[in-house]
């Protein structure tokens, strides 16, 4: 799915904390208007008040503004950098906002990951699923990033999608290569098999493993 675009028109915005008690840079990141687009790594362009535009690196702790690289302070641009990162305004740095690959929700994910995964959704080689058909304990091997109905079952001539009991899984969800726990505890190359994603549920590892 292609990448979740918030147009930067009209997100110049002002933000409404209690401004009373802080001091006057850290009221200004809040009240003025501003519009924070993500560049990439840790780098954020901010378009002020003013109508100048700033780079803030968040990792670094700089900015090109005069009041930090000329006075060295910390600027207005980069607290607004932090204060839209905290509230999920804009992705932190390292990360993109996206629709997940599997449930379509907008969320934040690694920048190279692919596919593009929620927290709810997203599987990692190594963590121990069960198969909601049979209870089947597994151990997922890779999550590919291809669709059921784009995978073939060589053995029956099928795709993961059309292979009787995934009847009722949708056809374009995300191919996940399992193995049996059983044979993944005993064999360094277990037989791996195709499931779809939303036929898989997350368990708890440790238990599982000392069962």
């Amino acid at each position: 799915m292609p990448d979740s675009e918030t147009p930067v028109t009209d997100r110049r915005v002002a933000l409404a904390p209690d401004l009373r008690a802080m001091p006057d840079r850290a009221a200004r990141a809040w009240a003025e208007r501003m519009a924070v687009r993500p560049l990439g790594g840790s780098r954020y362009a901010v378009d002020s008040q003013s109508g100048a535009t700033y780079v803030v690196d968040a990792a670094e702790g700089t900015c090109t503004c005069p009041d930090a690289t000329i006075r060295g302070e910390t600027c207005k641009h980069r607290r607004r950098v932090a204060i839209e990162i905290t509230t999920h305004r804009v992705p932190p740095p390292g990360k993109r906002r996206t629709d997940c690959a599997a449930c379509g929700t907008e969320t934040f994910v690694d920048e190279a990951a692919r596919p593009p995964l929620c927290d709810h959704c997203a599987l990692d080689p190594g963590d121990v699923v069960v198969d909601r058909e049979t209870g089947d304990r597994l151990l997922v091997r890779a999550v590919t990033g291809r669709r059921a109905d784009e995978v073939m079952i060589q053995a029956a001539d099928t795709t993961v999608a059309d292979y009787p009991t995934n009847e009722g899984y949708p056809a374009n969800d995300i191919v996940v290569e399992v193995a049996y726990l059983g044979d993944a505890i005993r064999h360094d190359e277990p037989r791996t098999y195709s499931f779809p994603l939303s036929r898989l549920q997350r368990t708890d590892d440790a238990a599982l493993v000392d069962a």
